[in-house]
Protein backbone atom coordinates (compact mmCIF):
# COMPACT_ATOMS: atom_id res chain seq x y z
CA UNK A 1 0.00 0.00 0.00
CA UNK A 2 1.24 3.78 -0.70
CA UNK A 3 0.31 6.11 1.67
CA UNK A 4 0.02 9.63 -0.35
CA UNK A 5 0.64 13.12 0.91
CA UNK A 6 0.34 16.71 0.25
CA UNK A 7 3.30 18.82 1.78
CA UNK A 8 2.51 22.14 -0.27
CA UNK A 9 4.98 23.88 1.90
CA UNK A 10 7.97 21.43 0.19
CA UNK A 11 9.41 24.31 -2.19
CA UNK A 12 10.06 26.84 1.59
CA UNK A 13 11.37 23.57 3.05
CA UNK A 14 13.65 22.32 0.68
CA UNK A 15 15.13 26.41 1.06
CA UNK A 16 15.40 25.83 4.88
CA UNK A 17 16.38 22.72 4.53
CA UNK A 18 16.36 22.03 7.84
CA UNK A 19 14.88 19.04 9.82
CA UNK A 20 13.09 21.11 12.13
CA UNK A 21 11.38 23.07 9.95
CA UNK A 22 8.17 25.19 10.83
CA UNK A 23 5.86 25.80 7.67
CA UNK A 24 4.55 29.38 7.42
CA UNK A 25 0.94 29.51 8.79
CA UNK A 26 -0.66 30.11 5.19
CA UNK A 27 1.53 26.66 4.08
CA UNK A 28 -0.14 24.92 7.22
CA UNK A 29 -3.64 26.37 6.45
CA UNK A 30 -3.27 24.94 2.71
CA UNK A 31 -2.19 21.17 3.83
CA UNK A 32 -5.11 21.17 6.11
CA UNK A 33 -7.60 22.16 4.13
CA UNK A 34 -6.45 20.23 1.03
CA UNK A 35 -4.90 17.89 2.29
CA UNK A 36 -7.65 15.01 0.67
CA UNK A 37 -6.35 16.17 -3.19
CA UNK A 38 -3.75 12.83 -3.53
CA UNK A 39 -7.00 10.78 -3.20
CA UNK A 40 -7.57 12.04 -7.27
CA UNK A 41 -4.19 9.74 -8.00
CA UNK A 42 -4.29 7.03 -5.37
CA UNK A 43 -5.16 4.03 -6.32
CA UNK A 44 -7.37 1.68 -4.89
CA UNK A 45 -6.32 0.22 -1.31
CA UNK A 46 -3.81 3.47 -0.70
CA UNK A 47 -4.17 6.04 1.62
CA UNK A 48 -4.04 9.73 2.15
CA UNK A 49 -2.59 11.49 4.87
CA UNK A 50 -4.49 14.24 6.52
CA UNK A 51 -5.21 16.16 9.55
CA UNK A 52 -9.07 15.29 9.82
CA UNK A 53 -10.40 12.16 8.21
CA UNK A 54 -14.20 13.44 8.32
CA UNK A 55 -13.34 16.72 6.94
CA UNK A 56 -11.14 14.92 4.00
CA UNK A 57 -14.13 12.43 3.14
CA UNK A 58 -16.76 15.43 2.79
CA UNK A 59 -14.41 18.16 0.54
CA UNK A 60 -13.10 15.52 -1.46
CA UNK A 61 -16.96 13.78 -1.95
CA UNK A 62 -17.63 18.00 -2.70
CA UNK A 63 -14.73 18.12 -5.17
CA UNK A 64 -16.03 14.61 -6.78
CA UNK A 65 -19.66 15.90 -7.30
CA UNK A 66 -18.34 19.02 -8.96
CA UNK A 67 -16.62 17.60 -11.55
CA UNK A 68 -18.19 14.24 -12.62
CA UNK A 69 -20.14 13.90 -15.50
CA UNK A 70 -20.62 10.89 -17.83
CA UNK A 71 -17.06 10.94 -19.37
CA UNK A 72 -15.36 11.82 -15.51
CA UNK A 73 -17.48 9.66 -13.16
CA UNK A 74 -15.62 6.50 -13.19
CA UNK A 75 -12.30 7.70 -13.44
CA UNK A 76 -12.17 9.64 -9.86
CA UNK A 77 -12.06 6.99 -6.71
CA UNK A 78 -15.62 6.82 -4.72
CA UNK A 79 -14.09 5.90 -1.53
CA UNK A 80 -10.58 6.45 -0.96
CA UNK A 81 -8.64 6.21 2.29
CA UNK A 82 -8.10 9.02 4.50
CA UNK A 83 -5.54 8.35 7.75
CA UNK A 84 -4.16 10.55 10.29
CA UNK A 85 -0.77 10.33 11.57
CA UNK A 86 -2.42 9.29 15.17
CA UNK A 87 -3.02 6.03 13.39
CA UNK A 88 -1.15 3.29 12.24
CA UNK A 89 -0.71 3.24 8.68
CA UNK A 90 0.73 0.25 7.36
CA UNK A 91 2.42 1.24 4.01
CA UNK A 92 5.31 -0.03 1.99
CA UNK A 93 6.01 3.04 -0.07
CA UNK A 94 5.40 6.66 0.41
CA UNK A 95 4.50 9.41 -2.24
CA UNK A 96 4.48 12.77 -0.90
CA UNK A 97 3.95 16.38 -3.12
CA UNK A 98 7.55 16.57 -3.06
CA UNK A 99 10.49 15.35 -0.77
CA UNK A 100 12.25 17.35 1.66
CA UNK A 101 14.45 16.91 4.98
CA UNK A 102 11.55 18.09 6.74
CA UNK A 103 9.13 15.80 5.76
CA UNK A 104 11.43 12.95 6.27
CA UNK A 105 12.54 13.76 9.59
CA UNK A 106 8.53 14.15 10.92
CA UNK A 107 8.14 10.78 8.96
CA UNK A 108 10.62 9.41 10.92
CA UNK A 109 9.14 11.18 14.19
CA UNK A 110 6.22 9.58 13.68
CA UNK A 111 7.60 6.03 13.23
CA UNK A 112 7.52 5.92 9.38
CA UNK A 113 9.93 2.83 8.78
CA UNK A 114 13.61 4.40 7.76
CA UNK A 115 13.72 2.20 4.58
CA UNK A 116 10.64 3.51 2.86
CA UNK A 117 12.43 7.33 3.48
CA UNK A 118 14.77 8.48 1.31
CA UNK A 119 18.91 8.90 3.02
CA UNK A 120 20.38 12.20 3.15
CA UNK A 121 22.29 11.63 0.44
CA UNK A 122 18.90 11.09 -2.13
CA UNK A 123 17.74 14.29 -0.50
CA UNK A 124 21.00 16.51 -1.43
CA UNK A 125 20.26 15.39 -4.66
CA UNK A 126 16.54 16.49 -4.79
CA UNK A 127 17.72 19.98 -3.30
CA UNK A 128 20.49 20.15 -6.00
CA UNK A 129 18.26 18.98 -8.78
CA UNK A 130 15.72 21.82 -7.43
CA UNK A 131 18.04 24.79 -7.82
CA UNK A 132 16.77 26.83 -10.52
CA UNK A 133 20.15 26.33 -12.20
CA UNK A 134 18.68 23.12 -13.63
CA UNK A 135 16.54 25.23 -15.48
CA UNK A 136 18.78 27.42 -17.14
CA UNK A 137 21.43 24.39 -18.14
CA UNK A 138 18.94 22.79 -19.91
CA UNK A 139 17.16 26.26 -21.57
CA UNK A 140 19.79 26.44 -23.91
CA UNK A 141 19.76 23.41 -24.95
CA UNK A 142 15.65 23.90 -25.73
CA UNK A 143 16.15 26.94 -27.71
CA UNK A 144 15.31 26.23 -31.23
CA UNK A 145 13.36 28.05 -33.70
CA UNK A 146 10.28 30.33 -32.55
CA UNK A 147 11.40 29.66 -28.64
CA UNK A 148 13.36 32.84 -26.81
CA UNK A 149 14.70 32.82 -23.11
CA UNK A 150 18.01 33.29 -21.50
CA UNK A 151 19.37 32.39 -17.89
CA UNK A 152 22.01 33.61 -16.07
CA UNK A 153 23.56 32.43 -12.37
CA UNK A 154 24.83 35.29 -10.40
CA UNK A 155 26.95 34.86 -7.17
CA UNK A 156 28.05 39.11 -7.01
CA UNK A 157 25.70 42.31 -7.63
CA UNK A 158 28.16 43.21 -9.57
CA UNK A 159 27.15 40.68 -12.34
CA UNK A 160 23.53 41.62 -11.54
CA UNK A 161 24.25 44.88 -12.26
CA UNK A 162 26.12 44.65 -15.56
CA UNK A 163 23.14 42.34 -17.08
CA UNK A 164 20.75 45.30 -15.66
CA UNK A 165 22.68 47.41 -17.52
CA UNK A 166 22.54 45.61 -21.00
CA UNK A 167 18.61 44.42 -21.00
CA UNK A 168 17.38 47.23 -19.02
CA UNK A 169 14.57 45.06 -17.43
CA UNK A 170 15.40 41.90 -15.44
CA UNK A 171 13.67 39.34 -13.06
CA UNK A 172 15.59 38.20 -9.74
CA UNK A 173 14.48 35.00 -8.36
CA UNK A 174 16.10 33.13 -5.66
CA UNK A 175 17.68 29.75 -6.05
CA UNK A 176 14.58 27.83 -4.11
CA UNK A 177 11.82 29.36 -3.43
CA UNK A 178 7.73 28.82 -3.64
CA UNK A 179 5.49 30.22 -6.21
CA UNK A 180 4.77 33.56 -5.91
CA UNK A 181 7.91 34.38 -3.38
CA UNK A 182 11.52 35.17 -3.63
CA UNK A 183 11.01 36.60 -6.71
CA UNK A 184 11.93 40.40 -7.69
CA UNK A 185 12.07 42.89 -11.05
CA UNK A 186 14.33 45.45 -11.87
CA UNK A 187 14.32 48.22 -14.22
CA UNK A 188 17.41 50.13 -15.31
CA UNK A 189 14.87 53.59 -14.92
CA UNK A 190 12.45 53.17 -12.86
CA UNK A 191 13.91 50.54 -10.15
CA UNK A 192 17.55 50.63 -10.05
CA UNK A 193 19.17 47.35 -7.87
CA UNK A 194 19.85 49.97 -5.06
CA UNK A 195 15.96 49.17 -4.32
CA UNK A 196 16.71 45.45 -4.15
CA UNK A 197 19.88 45.57 -2.43
CA UNK A 198 18.59 44.30 1.09
CA UNK A 199 17.13 41.39 -0.34
CA UNK A 200 19.91 40.84 -2.80
CA UNK A 201 22.66 40.52 -0.51
CA UNK A 202 20.54 38.58 2.04
CA UNK A 203 20.04 36.20 -0.65
CA UNK A 204 23.37 36.09 -1.85
CA UNK A 205 24.19 35.06 1.82
CA UNK A 206 21.69 32.47 2.62
CA UNK A 207 21.43 30.72 -0.89
CA UNK A 208 24.93 31.75 -2.40
CA UNK A 209 23.37 32.90 -6.02
CA UNK A 210 20.92 34.59 -7.62
CA UNK A 211 19.02 33.23 -11.29
CA UNK A 212 18.86 36.62 -13.45
CA UNK A 213 16.67 36.36 -16.15
CA UNK A 214 15.96 39.21 -18.70
CA UNK A 215 12.40 40.48 -18.48
CA UNK A 216 9.80 39.06 -21.53
CA UNK A 217 6.78 40.41 -22.13
CA UNK A 218 4.53 37.32 -21.12
CA UNK A 219 0.79 36.53 -22.80
CA UNK A 220 0.41 32.90 -21.43
CA UNK A 221 1.35 30.91 -18.60
CA UNK A 222 1.03 27.10 -19.18
CA UNK A 223 3.75 24.28 -18.83
CA UNK A 224 4.01 20.60 -19.63
CA UNK A 225 3.62 18.11 -16.88
CA UNK A 226 5.98 14.87 -16.72
CA UNK A 227 6.52 11.48 -14.33
CA UNK A 228 10.30 10.45 -14.50
CA UNK A 229 10.26 6.65 -14.15
CA UNK A 230 12.02 4.05 -12.25
CA UNK A 231 14.12 2.89 -15.25
CA UNK A 232 15.53 5.94 -16.23
CA UNK A 233 12.77 7.08 -18.65
CA UNK A 234 10.66 10.21 -18.23
CA UNK A 235 6.93 10.18 -19.29
CA UNK A 236 4.70 12.64 -20.89
CA UNK A 237 1.24 13.26 -18.68
CA UNK A 238 0.04 16.10 -20.42
CA UNK A 239 -0.31 20.37 -20.81
CA UNK A 240 -1.34 22.28 -18.38
CA UNK A 241 -2.91 25.96 -19.16
CA UNK A 242 -2.67 27.94 -15.50
CA UNK A 243 -3.23 31.67 -13.96
CA UNK A 244 -0.78 33.21 -12.17
CA UNK A 245 -1.00 36.97 -10.05
CA UNK A 246 2.01 38.30 -9.18
CA UNK A 247 3.76 35.45 -9.88
CA UNK A 248 1.84 32.94 -7.51
CA UNK A 249 -0.17 30.43 -8.66
CA UNK A 250 -4.19 31.09 -8.60
CA UNK A 251 -6.00 28.41 -11.46
CA UNK A 252 -5.62 25.68 -14.27
CA UNK A 253 -8.05 25.11 -17.17
CA UNK A 254 -9.44 22.06 -17.25
CA UNK A 255 -9.88 20.92 -20.58
CA UNK A 256 -8.98 17.63 -22.96
CA UNK A 257 -4.99 17.79 -24.41
CA UNK A 258 -7.20 18.57 -27.59
CA UNK A 259 -8.34 21.22 -26.43
CA UNK A 260 -6.00 22.63 -24.86
CA UNK A 261 -3.45 22.06 -27.65
CA UNK A 262 -6.38 24.06 -29.72
CA UNK A 263 -6.07 26.99 -27.59
CA UNK A 264 -2.33 27.32 -27.45
CA UNK A 265 -1.88 26.71 -31.25
CA UNK A 266 -3.64 30.47 -31.84
CA UNK A 267 0.05 31.80 -30.46
CA UNK A 268 2.08 28.76 -31.07
CA UNK A 269 2.44 25.97 -33.55
CA UNK A 270 1.61 22.56 -31.94
CA UNK A 271 4.35 21.15 -33.85
CA UNK A 272 6.93 23.64 -31.95
CA UNK A 273 4.82 21.98 -28.55
CA UNK A 274 5.82 18.27 -29.83
CA UNK A 275 9.55 19.42 -30.73
CA UNK A 276 10.06 21.06 -26.87
CA UNK A 277 8.14 18.02 -25.36
CA UNK A 278 10.00 15.31 -26.79
CA UNK A 279 13.43 17.10 -25.98
CA UNK A 280 12.31 17.98 -22.29
CA UNK A 281 11.86 14.00 -21.69
CA UNK A 282 15.04 13.30 -23.23
CA UNK A 283 17.22 15.97 -21.08
CA UNK A 284 15.72 15.14 -17.97
CA UNK A 285 15.99 11.77 -18.68
CA UNK A 286 19.40 12.46 -18.53
CA UNK A 287 19.39 14.85 -16.20
CA UNK A 288 17.51 12.47 -13.25
CA UNK A 289 18.12 8.69 -14.15
CA UNK A 290 19.17 7.49 -10.97
CA UNK A 291 18.83 10.31 -8.94
CA UNK A 292 15.07 11.32 -8.71
CA UNK A 293 11.91 9.40 -9.09
CA UNK A 294 8.23 10.93 -9.49
CA UNK A 295 5.96 13.90 -10.89
CA UNK A 296 7.76 17.05 -11.77
CA UNK A 297 6.60 20.07 -14.37
CA UNK A 298 8.37 22.60 -16.13
CA UNK A 299 6.81 26.22 -16.58
CA UNK A 300 6.37 27.86 -19.77
CA UNK A 301 5.10 30.59 -21.34
CA UNK A 302 3.93 32.53 -24.86
CA UNK A 303 6.07 35.54 -25.20
CA UNK A 304 5.01 38.64 -27.39
CA UNK A 305 7.85 39.61 -29.57
CA UNK A 306 5.89 42.36 -31.28
CA UNK A 307 4.07 45.29 -30.44
CA UNK A 308 0.54 46.44 -30.04
CA UNK A 309 -2.62 44.14 -28.97
CA UNK A 310 -1.99 40.85 -27.23
CA UNK A 311 -4.34 39.49 -29.83
CA UNK A 312 -3.24 36.10 -31.62
CA UNK A 313 -0.77 36.85 -34.38
CA UNK A 314 2.48 35.55 -36.23
CA UNK A 315 4.17 38.17 -32.99
CA UNK A 316 4.78 35.34 -30.07
CA UNK A 317 7.48 33.20 -29.41
CA UNK A 318 7.84 30.20 -27.05
CA UNK A 319 9.94 30.13 -23.82
CA UNK A 320 10.36 26.70 -22.99
CA UNK A 321 11.71 26.51 -19.72
CA UNK A 322 11.06 29.20 -17.06
CA UNK A 323 11.28 26.81 -14.25
CA UNK A 324 11.30 23.50 -13.28
CA UNK A 325 9.40 22.19 -10.05
CA UNK A 326 10.59 18.58 -9.13
CA UNK A 327 7.26 17.86 -7.27
CA UNK A 328 3.74 17.11 -8.14
CA UNK A 329 2.12 20.66 -9.11
CA UNK A 330 -1.16 21.78 -9.41
CA UNK A 331 -1.06 20.99 -13.02
CA UNK A 332 -1.21 17.44 -12.61
CA UNK A 333 -4.27 17.66 -9.90
CA UNK A 334 -5.86 19.59 -13.43
CA UNK A 335 -4.78 16.45 -15.30
CA UNK A 336 -6.96 14.15 -12.75
CA UNK A 337 -9.58 16.46 -12.90
CA UNK A 338 -9.55 16.65 -17.13
CA UNK A 339 -12.61 16.24 -18.85
CA UNK A 340 -13.40 13.53 -22.11
CA UNK A 341 -15.08 15.54 -23.84
CA UNK A 342 -13.37 18.24 -26.19
CA UNK A 343 -16.41 21.03 -25.28
CA UNK A 344 -16.10 20.74 -21.73
CA UNK A 345 -14.16 23.35 -20.61
CA UNK A 346 -13.68 24.24 -16.83
CA UNK A 347 -11.43 26.34 -14.71
CA UNK A 348 -10.31 25.14 -11.38
CA UNK A 349 -9.23 28.05 -8.99
CA UNK A 350 -7.43 27.79 -5.35
CA UNK A 351 -9.56 30.71 -3.33
CA UNK A 352 -8.62 31.49 0.38
CA UNK A 353 -12.15 32.88 2.00
CA UNK A 354 -12.20 33.57 5.81
CA UNK A 355 -8.49 32.02 6.09
CA UNK A 356 -9.77 28.80 4.78
CA UNK A 357 -8.72 27.43 1.06
CA UNK A 358 -10.65 25.87 -1.29
CA UNK A 359 -10.90 24.59 -4.49
CA UNK A 360 -13.33 26.27 -7.04
CA UNK A 361 -14.44 24.60 -10.19
CA UNK A 362 -16.21 27.52 -12.65
CA UNK A 363 -17.71 26.44 -16.39
CA UNK A 364 -18.22 29.07 -18.65
CA UNK A 365 -17.33 31.94 -16.42
CA UNK A 366 -20.11 30.90 -13.98
CA UNK A 367 -19.18 29.21 -10.87
CA UNK A 368 -20.18 25.54 -10.48
CA UNK A 369 -19.80 24.65 -6.85
CA UNK A 370 -17.00 25.72 -3.61
CA UNK A 371 -15.52 22.59 -1.66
Amino acid sequence: MTLHIFNPEHDIALASNLDNFTAPHAGRQLRHDLGFLPALWANEGDAVLVDDVEQAKVLYSKLRHAVCNKQTLCLLPANPTFATGKHHVCCDNILPWGWDRALCAALKRAGVKEELLLTDAQLDEIRHLSHRRLAAQILPQLRVKGTVGEAYECTSAGEVDDLLAHYGRLVMKAPWSSSGRGIRFLDKERTPLIMQAGWLNNLLRTQGSVMIEPYYPKVKDFGMEFTALRDGTVRYEGLSLFHTANGAYTGNVLATERAKRMMLSRYLPVSLLDDIKIKVCALTALAFSGKYVGSFGVDMMVVKTGSGSEEPSDGFMMHPCVEINLRRTMGHVALSLSPADDDLLRVMRIVCQDNTYRIKIEQLGKSVNLV
